[in-house]
């Protein structure tokens, strides 16, 4: 599935991978989430060891990722399945879990 440099593959607890390109970390960066920049580690621990994993309310094959860094602190990292894998929406930190059905927890 990869199309580029691969930065990092994550295996999720629901037993597929996630594979996220320099391309696509490098496009999150600089303009969806700058915050993220240097957070790699976390995003894939977060994919890897999620506190928690929600079903978006919009689209079911929207899986988002919850890990808690810190009291009132999660980094959230957004997949998107598809019939070859699955990709890397986008991640960011946030104070709130998201609405939406809950599939896993840790």
């Amino acid at each position: 599935m990869t199309s580029g440099r691969l930065l990092f593959e994550a295996t999720t607890p629901l037993t597929f991978s996630v594979e996220v390109t320099q391309e696509r970390w490098n496009l999150i960066v600089s303009v969806k989430h700058p915050v993220m920049n240097g957070h790699e580690d976390e995003v894939r621990t977060a994919l890897e060891r999620p506190d928690e994993i929600r079903r978006s309310r919009r689209d079911a094959e929207v899986l988002l990722f919850y890990r808690l860094e810190r009291p009132g602190r999660w980094t959230c990292a957004v997949t998107r399945r598809t019939t070859t894998g699955a990709l890397l929406v986008t991640a960011y930190p946030t104070d709130a879990v998201k609405e939406g059905e809950q599939i896993w927890v840790r």
